[in-house]
């Protein structure tokens, strides 16, 4: 066995949660090569620990990786047509980001302090970009962008700057809803004004018009800007997250079909009235057929001028008063309140045929005088069962032109919500409460449990079955198809929808609940 080498800092950390996330999808059949408490890394012998989250067993605090090892182990572990290179780079430009991050910081929050935190505005989604993506490890990258091209237009250097405009003949748009009044006319009654990210206009160069319109401010997405007070605008962006193949480039398709979703979610919300939910409104939309030239216009409801909009990603942020955003509130009342709006809305969509693709990035509390709501936006990775809505909403049809989201497998719908619902909002955040010290393991665990327990009635029977009742849980195997494999060979219709092998079951009374905040 070779020697390891220490390295405490940005990149032992970054090795160690690649390393987690091959474990977890058992990449190359990785798992075969932990012996007790060691994995053998070709040499390299890995301290391991657990239970961690998704995962019986993670890399331990101490195991000193580099970005070298674990790659070098990658390397060997791959089929000859995995894209082993393109998941370097992808770590490279993860571990300059991380360390891009701890240097700027101070003077972000510094920068932050005493700003307004009310509103729709970007505040929180600031201090959220400091945050990792809870599962997949390289998220703090963006493919092919520099520290300029960051510095300039990333949200967590909290810059500002002008979009650009691109002049689209009027046969070639394809739009619905109607444009803000801010939004400028072209010169000739035949064209119309697209929007272009800054980033995108090299890639559209033909199309821009000379001057510049519309300053703006980059929210957690970094595609989507802040270009009003309650306006947001969402442009194609050449970069990838969460895997080289997850493109942030904008699906023409994707529009309507957002817009459809929504309107379904507001039916469901007009049906159950009780539910402490607001959507916002993308209806506005365009595109040119194309996925470099397209735009959605987000309008949020006038009410939450008074009230903190805090996305679920900014929660465990750090704040610039001190300590993490969720210590602004009770911590254990905030996360109960939340979990209570959380599920009982995702089981109620359940009931009704529908699941969303609702992440920490597209779901903010709303925060006001002790009233919580939950927000949500980006509605277009939405599967909705045609025949148990029309059951349940007569007269409603989700005519996707995706017909991923046209949902007859109610076991496909089980698995999305509890990968999206239950371990991304919130396991995820337990497990990160609990790593703070704020909140016991054991007590966030079975406050996820005991809500979901008291929410399933008889008529839940499959959804009970495949959470509280399952031996294991679904677990999606991010990296293996978001970068490493294609889906030629992973089989994936949606590579934000492969599993790989199942996690144990965090809700089961008999989950071990090791740890120092257990």
């Amino acid at each position: 066995m070779g020697d390891r080498v220490t390295d405490p800092g940005e990149e032992g950390a970054l090795a160690a949660r690649v390393v987690d996330a091959l474990l977890r999808e058992d990449y190359g059949g990785l798992r075969s090569r932990a012996d007790g408490g060691v994995l053998d890394l070709f040499g390299t012998p890995v301290p391991l620990t657990g239970p961690g989250f998704l995962a019986a067993q993670v890399v331990a605090p101490d195991a000193g990786l580099t970005l070298d090892v674990v790659l070098g182990a990658v390397r060997r572990l791959a089929d000859p047509r995995d894209d082993v290179a393109g998941f370097e780079t992808e770590c490279r430009e993860a571990l300059a980001a991380a360390r891009v991050h701890e240097e700027i910081r101070p003077r972000t929050l510094a920068r932050l302090a005493g700003r307004p935190r009310k509103g729709p505005g970007t505040f929180y989604d600031t201090l959220a970009a400091f945050n990792g993506h809870p599962v997949y490890p390289t998220s703090l990258g963006r493919a092919g962008l520099t520290r300029d091209d960051l510095e300039r237009y990333a949200p967590e250097f909290a810059p500002s700057f002008e979009m650009r405009w691109a002049r689209i003949p009027r046969e070639r748009v394809t739009s619905a809803g109607t444009p803000p009044l801010w939004w400028p006319e072209a010169d000739d009654p035949g064209d119309v004004l697209f929007p272009v990210h800054p980033l995108m206009a090299p890639h559209v160069r033909e199309h821009l018009v000379p001057a510049s319109y519309l300053h703006v401010s980059p929210t957690l997405s970094m595609r989507t800007v802040a270009a009003a007070p309650f306006t947001h605008l969402k442009t194609p962006l050449p970069t990838s997250t969460l895997g080289l193949r997850n493109k942030r480039t904008i699906v023409p398709r994707t529009l309507p079909d957002g817009a459809l979703a929504e309107r379904l979610l507001r039916r469901v919300l007009a049906a159950e009235p009780g539910l402490p939910v607001l959507l916002a409104d993308e209806q506005t939309w365009g595109h040119a057929g194309s996925p470099l030239l397209g735009y959605l216009v987000r309008r949020f409801p006038a009410g939450l001028a008074g009230a903190e909009v805090v996305p679920v990603a900014a929660l465990l942020a750090e704040d610039p008063e001190g300590g993490a955003v969720i210590e602004r509130w009770d911590v254990e009342e905030l996360f109960g309140a939340y979990l209570d709006a959380l599920l009982g809305f995702g089981v109620a969509l359940f009931r009704y045929g529908i699941v969303l693709e609702a992440h920490q990035q597209n779901v903010a509390l709303v925060l006001r005088d002790g009233d919580l709501r939950l927000l949500l936006k980006d509605n277009d990775g939405a599967m909705v069962d045609p025949v148990r809505l029309a059951a349940a909403l007569p007269g409603a049809d989700p005519a996707f032109a995706d017909e991923r989201m046209r949902a007859r497998d109610p076991e496909a719908m089980a698995r999305v919500f509890t990968t999206i619902t239950l371990h991304l909002g919130a396991a995820a955040l337990a497990e990160g409460l609990a790593a703070r010290g704020l909140l016991p393991r054991r007590r966030g665990l079975a406050m996820i449990r005991d809500r979901l327990d008291g929410l399933l009635g008889p008529g839940d029977a499959l959804l009970r079955a495949r959470t509280l009742d399952a031996a294991a849980l679904p677990a999606k195997a991010m990296v293996t198809a978001g970068t490493l494999v294609g889906k030629d060979r992973t089989g994936a219709a949606d590579v934000n929808k492969h599993y790989g092998p199942p996690c144990p079951n965090y809700l089961r009374l008999d989950y071990p609940r090791d740890g120092s905040c257990s």
